[in-house]
């Protein structure tokens, strides 16, 4: 072969070379762009959306929530741990149901019985915000609820609340749960709830003035830390377990089928300092929630409102809330702010519907 031949065909290869270059640089192959172009929803970072109903912070439900977002109250974040669901509630806005409170929250579609329960709800997750006022002397200020067991039956009361608190001005703040009494008769106005530390303290440490705070707790977890729980449910027992790194793991077990508060002689002493002041001093029924269908909730319960302390001094918290305007309350904190990593649930073969929740809540205004 001649050289001007070899020349050619060289000049040929560069020119095909820097064709395909060019090519690369200003026309993106078309699969790039559709990814380019993909959202993010919750539902890709945590895939048990099917199991669940959306309840958003304007008291709304949004039903099942795959490939779902809603930038006020419920989308998804990624940073350098990885990509997060978030649920946002401010401290006023429409409400679901009869409570005092917003929430952005998932309400399990299906109900199931503690007798015969083999049910289980995992979550990790870190509170990124709790409202920047309240009333210290409220045990219900600065707090959000991560998780529960919610009764979809009688008093629809909550067996569980998994709760997040901090004081302003403290670097941590204390993780706890409650049980709430199945009350007794068909007068539900005397329940009460029962808290159990985790890590800090529990709902009974509260300030002794309206800005005045208690010491920070020496074992607590801080905004933006993470934290698990587990929550399963079977044959009538509560077992729970609270897991966070540097922190010791805790585990506690609860009877939710055998009341230990069936008599006035049972109310604990927490009880009689908190609640009987103010009125709520009833008593349980001897089976508590059994025979109740109950359901898994999560995300961003706020108890901190803006309703007057002198309604209730454990759950009226009087925080800002700009008459409601959700703008004005997010510009200076006046919300709760959840990041979910991860989640997982898991339901018995004999759970049922629990439309009728949905149907009777979600027409209350």
């Amino acid at each position: 072969m001649n050289k001007k031949i070899i020349k050619s065909i060289s000049l040929v290869l560069i020119s095909g070379l820097l064709i395909t270059l060019n090519s690369c640089k200003n026309e993106p192959k078309e699969s790039n762009k559709v990814e380019a172009q993909k959202s993010l929803y919750a539902s890709d970072i945590i895939p048990f959306f099917d199991h669940w109903k959306l309840v958003l912070g304007d008291g709304s439900n949004a039903g099942i929530a795959n490939n779902f977002e809603n930038k006020d109250f419920f989308y998804t974040t990624t940073d350098d741990q990885g990509d997060w669901v978030v649920f946002k509630a401010p401290n006023a806005g429409n409400t679901h149901g009869t409570s005092n409170n917003t929430r952005t929250e998932l309400a399990q579609t299906k109900k199931w019985y503690p007798k015969t329960a083999n049910d289980k709800l995992t979550a990790t997750l870190r509170v990124m915000n709790v409202s920047s006022t309240g009333d210290a002397r409220v045990a219900a200020s600065y707090a959000v609820v991560v998780g529960q067991i919610h009764s979809a039956d009688g008093h629809e009361n909550e067996p569980l609340k998994i709760f997040y608190k901090k004081f302003p001005g403290h670097t941590k703040g204390s993780v706890f749960w409650h049980y709430e009494i199945n009350t007794a008769g068909d007068d539900n106005s005397g329940r009460w709830d029962y808290s159990t530390a985790v890590w800090g303290y529990d709902f009974s440490v509260v300030g002794d003035s309206a800005n005045t705070y208690p010491e920070e707790p020496k074992v607590g977890i801080a905004l933006g830390e993470e934290f698990s729980y587990e929550i399963e449910v079977k044959e009538g027992m509560m077992y729970l377990k609270f897991m966070s790194e540097g922190h010791e793991t805790k585990t506690f077990t609860k009877n939710l089928i055998k009341s230990e508060y069936a008599t006035t002689s049972d109310i604990p002493e927490q009880t009689q300092k908190l609640f009987v002041p103010i009125g709520q001093d009833g008593v349980e029924r001897e089976n508590a929630y059994a025979g109740e269908g109950c359901f898994f909730k999560l995300g961003a319960y706020n108890q901190t409102n803006g309703k007057s302390p002198e309604i209730n001094k454990n759950w009226c918290s009087g925080a800002e809330t700009h008459g409601g305007d959700i703008k004005k309350q997010y510009e200076d904190g006046n919300y709760a702010e959840v990041w979910f990593k991860t989640g997982s649930i898991s339901v018995s073969d004999n759970a049922v519907s629990n439309e009728g929740y949905f149907n009777k809540n979600d027409k209350v205004k």
